[in-house]
């Protein structure tokens, strides 16, 4: 028997191990198919329950990804866009992107900001198989963006559980309009910490713009105590001021190990499932759900979640009435019940609430439903980070 003493496999071409042997026996080995790998939900923008686009700052397009902007001087829309089959993400299987949008040259507000938000749950980070207190243990995140005017532009990982750490790192593009992929990886630090529970334990986040209220003279690639006043260094307004500016990211990944494996595309079913542990509209067109009267005149609903939520969520209904896109109780008969518009979800919990009203004309012990004419309205139940 033949023994082959090596410590390392690599492909002529590659710049990097394929598998790394230990002194103990051991190895390492680069799989880029394996399953679950990518911490980011929705990195390739194919969920978007609230809708297409919007120029309100926050959740209000893309799932998972939480939009922030203000006090740029100008109009900023995020919204969902398609690639098409001349971008090179299109060619690796991306589909769609995101993208914020200014409606004119900005303002370098020193209060400025713009920014992509993940925040992830401590207990996926402290579960992923990093030993993030050693910096001999590493994840890499990578991405594909695109800026309408090229500049040097900032992302950062910060944590939440004990001292607040951050990591920041600088990026840039090929050219403008250029498509560009990027790959940072991190090493742990022996001052992180990640809870094992649903809260906040990490959030990445990808900046077109900080004023300088929030940048001086962060030390990049490096892990520190947050500082809110110094996210990273002083930003170039070139793309703010340019004009109409855009700025487009997709196949957003963040992963374990020292390489930027190929992307963990998911089906559509299997990512929209993933997301509404954050958030789930539940829409419907016509009769949605039956409960009865307890009672008379007191509509009792129940409404059950397609995904078990994070922690207890916040529960919004529509507007109550017969207009397009409002909801409202229907009798036995199937007519209106308009005696009232009381209508509110009560015994909230993660799985489950119960729709309850007053003042309705309905007898105690008969059938009542909800009912909402518009295929695009509906109830959202949000337990976002």
């Amino acid at each position: 028997m033949s023994t082959i003493k090596v410590d390392g496999i690599r492909s002529n071409s590659a710049s990097s191990d394929a598998i790394t042997l230990a002194s103990d026996g051991t190895c390492t080995a680069n799989i880029t198919n394996r399953t679950n790998k990518n911490l980011i939900l929705n990195g390739a923008f194919q969920i978007a329950q609230r809708g297409l686009s919007s120029t309100s700052s926050g959740y209000h397009t893309v799932d998972r990804w939480n939009i922030q902007n203000g006090n740029t001087g100008v109009t900023v829309t995020q919204s969902q866009q398609a690639t098409s089959s001349s971008d090179e993400p299109y060619q690796n299987g991306f589909q769609n992107f995101a993208r914020i949008a200014l409606s004119g040259a900005g303002t370098t507000n020193t209060n400025a900001y713009m920014e992509f938000q993940q925040r992830m749950e401590a207990q996926n980070i402290a579960n992923s198989g990093w030993n993030f207190k050693s910096s001999s243990s590493n994840i890499t995140v990578s991405f594909w963006f695109r800026a309408s005017t090229n500049q040097t532009f900032y992302g950062y990982l910060t944590t939440s559980d004990g001292t607040a750490q951050r990591y920041t790192f600088s990026f840039t593009a090929s050219g403008n309009n250029a498509w560009t992929k990027i790959t940072k990886t991190i090493s742990g630090n022996s001052n992180l910490d990640f809870n094992n529970d649903n809260g906040e334990g990490l959030h990445l986040v990808l900046t077109p713009f900080y004023g300088t209220d929030f940048t001086n003279n962060k030390t990049l690639d490096a892990w520190a105590a947050s500082d809110n006043t110094n996210f990273m260094p002083d930003m170039a307004s070139t793309w703010l001021t340019a004009g109409a500016s855009t700025f487009d990211i997709t196949g957003v990944q963040l992963e374990v190990g020292s390489v930027a494996t190929d992307f963990e595309h998911r089906s559509f079913a299997q990512e929209l499932y993933l997301c509404q542990r954050y958030f789930e509209f539940l829409k419907f067109n016509y009769y949605f759900v039956t409960g009865y009267y307890e009672g008379n005149g007191n509509p009792r609903i129940p409404l059950h979640w397609n995904v078990e939520k994070r922690t207890t969520p916040t529960v919004t209904l529509p507007s109550v009435g017969t207009g397009s896109g409002e909801i409202q109780v229907t009798n036995s008969g199937g007519a209106y019940d308009t005696s009232s518009t009381t209508l509110a979800a009560n015994h909230i919990t993660q799985i489950f609430c119960k729709i309850h009203g007053s003042g309705y004309g309905g007898s105690s012990g008969t059938v009542c439903s909800l009912y909402l004419a518009s295929a695009n309205s509906g109830i959202k139940i949000s337990s976002e980070l």
